[in-house]
């Protein structure tokens, strides 16, 4: 018997829905503005709106914008039955963009010196999901 393993299991994985009209405008290159916009709950405009801004050098707006998609995201999780822990996959696409936006407020946190924050949301982003983890370069 494995004493380190956890006798009550792991909380089932939490997927969220998907908005396809939000995600079929940014994948045809609409303005993540706009997405945003018109869908405010969205996390992945907001994690591209974050991205936009770390790589133009504002990790300032970076971090304000992955912040409103980790908090919008948090919600979604929350309604889909999330407890506050436990898988959140990356290979379900609809969970990407608040996995992109949580890995966004670690780097935007990193760049603006706070450094609680960015080990927070690194390990938050890594116990969720580690594929997520390696795939956006923790």
């Amino acid at each position: 018997m494995d004493l380190s393993s956890n006798l009550l299991g792991e909380p089932p994985a939490t997927r969220l829905p998907d908005n396809a009209e939000a995600r079929e405008a940014l994948e045809k290159g609409a303005d993540p503005q706009e997405v945003a916009a018109n869908f405010p709950a969205h996390s992945a405009a907001w994690a591209a709106l974050a991205a936009r801004a770390y790589e133009s050098g504002d990790p300032v707006a970076a971090y304000a914008y992955a912040r409103t998609g980790y908090h919008r995201g948090l919600d979604q999780l929350r309604r889909a039955g999330w407890k506050g822990h436990g898988p959140i996959p990356w290979d379900h696409e609809p969970n990407r963009g608040f996995l992109h936006a949580l890995h966004l407020l670690a780097a935007a946190s990193g760049a603006i010196g706070e450094a609680e924050e960015y080990e927070r949301c690194s390990t938050f982003l890594r116990d969720s999901s580690p594929e997520a983890a390696d795939a956006l370069g923790d």
